[in-house]
């Protein structure tokens, strides 16, 4: 019966969450000129330092666009193309990127294993969460609860961004979940896990 309540729960988050999402994936496509200088014009950046956008799910990509725009995240280098977006540019780029396939990523053979340990496992020992609890075993996310796509994202990005999130940098994290974890991680760990995300497919 508790089962059926989560189910239930969580498809009514499922819906409500897309129903937010109005972007027009055509318009995001005349509006992406903008993004396409470090993100590529399809979502697939080439320089490391970038993120890849294509495939990830409209509702983080919203949410990271107005979290720039408030000012929640901050990254210099997204001030001035985020200043003119209104919501419903957002919304667009979004659909847009959402639409893109994303080109696989590969990893460093000699970090998967400990990168697959910490993805699935953890460390229990000082309480590190499975990566995989809120990004899936495969990497894909979770759109209903705004968790993003990380499976063949830039290794490099996402050692970026744990760090970040571990030295209280970046703070847009949703009951500072990020934060939590990454406050735990060793630096051999965050390489090896992110070089991990960036083969897996």
């Amino acid at each position: 019966m508790k089962i059926n309540y989560v189910l239930l729960f969580l498809s009514i988050v499922s819906l409500s969450t897309s129903a937010m999402a109005n972007g027009d994936a055509a318009a995001g496509k005349q509006k992406s000129a903008i993004c396409a200088a470090c993100h590529g014009a399809d979502g697939n950046s080439t320089n490391p330092e970038w993120p890849k956008l294509a495939g990830q799910s409209e509702q983080y990509l919203i949410k990271q666009l107005k979290d720039f725009k408030q000012q929640k995240r901050v990254n210099p280098l997204m001030a001035g193309p985020i200043a003119g977006l209104s919501e419903q540019d957002m919304e667009d780029l979004a659909a847009y990127f959402a639409s893109q396939k994303a080109i696989p990523g590969s990893a460093d053979s000699t970090l998967v294993k400990s990168g697959e340990h910490i993805y699935r496992g953890g460390n229990i020992e000082r309480g590190v969460a499975a990566c995989m609890a809120c990004h899936s075993p495969t990497g894909s996310g979770n759109p209903a609860a705004v968790f993003p796509k990380l499976s063949g994202q830039h290794g490099k990005y996402l050692a970026n961004q744990l760090r970040s999130f571990r030295d209280n940098e970046r703070k847009n994290d949703r009951a500072s979940m990020m934060r939590s974890v990454a406050n735990k991680m060793t630096i051999e760990e965050i390489n090896a896990v992110s070089n991990y995300i960036a083969g897996l497919h």
